[in-house]
Order: C-alpha cells, then structure tokens, then sequence
C-alpha cells in the first residue's frame, strides 16, 4: 500500500513540476480576461458537474443546511479553515506576506487554544479575519498567469496555473502526510468531503442567483472564478466583482 502510494506521489510531483515548467512559458494576460481554448470540451463536462451538482451535491447542501442550526454550521467551518492553517502560513511565506505570516500564527494558536480547538474563531472576533491562501495564489502573486481556464471533472473550474497549486497544496499539507502514513486516509476524505459540503451550503443563494439571473450560467461561472480568483491574488474580499465560487481542495 506504502509503495501504491509513494508512486501516486511521485506522479503528482512529476506533473507538478511539468505543469509549472508550462505556466512559466504562458503570457501574462489581464487575470481576468477568458483563456479558454478547451471551451468545447469545458462546456461538456460542466454540463456534466451540473448534472452531478444538482442531482447530489445541491440536495445534500440543502439537507445539511435544513438539518444542522447555524452555529453548528458555523463550528464546523471554523473547524475546518483551522485544519488548513499550515497550506495557509506556507503559502503567505512564499508571497513574502509577513503580516499574513502573523495572521495565521495568531489565528491558529488562539482559536486552538482559546477557541475549542477551533470551533470558535476567537481570533476573527479579536481582528484577525480568515484569509484563505493556496499555491495557485502563490504563483499569482509571483507574476504566473492563469494559461488555460479549465473544467476539472467533479472539482469544477480550475486553471493550468490553479490546478498547479492545487497538487502542490496537497503536499504542503502535514495532516494530509500524517492521516495516509498512518493508515488513516478515511479520515482525509471524511475531511474532503465535509469541505465541499460546507463550500456548497454556503453558496446555495449565489449560485442560485447566479444561475437564474445568467443567460449564459456556464459563461457567468467562469467570469465569477476568474474574479473570484484575481481578488485573492490581490488580498481583497474574494467576493468583490461576483459570486465566489469556491475551491474544492
């Protein structure tokens, strides 16, 4: 099993590393501004993530939203944004970010420590807001374009430049490294999947909206994603300029 999984590793290194080596050649266009090249094969497989999203994700959002009190839910995303705190301060390290640096120290040690670790977001009542930072930010913040906007299956809109630091983020991950070395990759993806469902309650108005108000839903997502993206490259409220779709890690 050790040896399947060092393999599964090695192979994402390797296409890390490709995909970085692409996105150094790509052109640095306004971050905002549609690459998207596949259009063809993305508006088929967003197709597809819609039919998924509205047949399985929508209705369990819905579900866990009807079933689990607001503070409940509001516990459980705390939760989770502290379980990310490592990607978070490597990342606002790489950008060179000091004063994010301070911000995710603060953050994890008070709410962890103060905050029932990390149900309560003491630190956020105290001044110190959640700022979600990813590799893909990271090489934003670098100069590194988007390169082509894409579709990934079942994860939703992504980038060359995104999909990069996705991978990346999975192994700057120690709770990731810890939970398959033990033997305990269960835990892992019960933590996956509570983030995509959470991620999903807490865009049921937006997308909604976006989705009724939209002559081209697919072509209105992707706007969003793009901004979305820009605006956390850019340390501002990521959901200036639109919905802010979320990022499935």
């Amino acid at each position: 099993m050790m040896a399947r999984f060092a393999c599964l590793k090695f192979s994402h290194l390797v296409l890390a590393g490709l995909a970085a080596l692409t996105l150094s050649a790509c052109s640095s266009t306004q971050a905002t501004d549609p690459n998207d090249p596949l259009e063809g094969y993305n508006r088929v497989m967003f197709a597809v993530n819609d039919a998924v999203d509205q047949a399985v994700l929508r209705p369990v959002a819905k579900g866990y939203r009807f079933a689990v009190p607001q503070p409940a839910r509001t516990g459980v995303r705390n939760f989770l944004r502290n379980l990310r705190a490592p990607v978070n301060l490597a990342n606002e390290a790489l950008q060179g970010d000091l004063a994010g640096v301070e911000n995710v120290l603060v953050r994890t040690s008070v709410n962890t420590l103060i905050g029932v670790g990390g149900l309560i977001d003491v630190a956020g009542m105290e001044g110190y807001p959640y700022e979600q930072e990813d590799f893909g930010q990271t090489l934003g913040v670098w100069g590194v374009g988007h390169g082509a906007y894409v579709i990934l299956p079942l994860m939703g809109p992504s980038s060359l430049r995104d999909g990069t630091g996705m991978l990346v983020d999975g192994f700057m991950d120690p709770l990731r490294w810890y939970l398959f070395n033990t033997e305990r990759e269960g835990w892992h993806y019960a933590r996956l999947g509570m983030t995509v469902i959470d991620s999903r309650e807490e865009l049921l108005d937006a997308l909604d909206d976006l989705r009724r108000n939209s002559f081209d839903y697919y072509a209105a997502t992707r706007s969003a994603y793009l901004q979305r993206r820009e605006a956390l490259v850019n340390d501002m409220d990521p959901g200036v300029g639109g919905v802010a779709i979320p990022d499935y890690d």
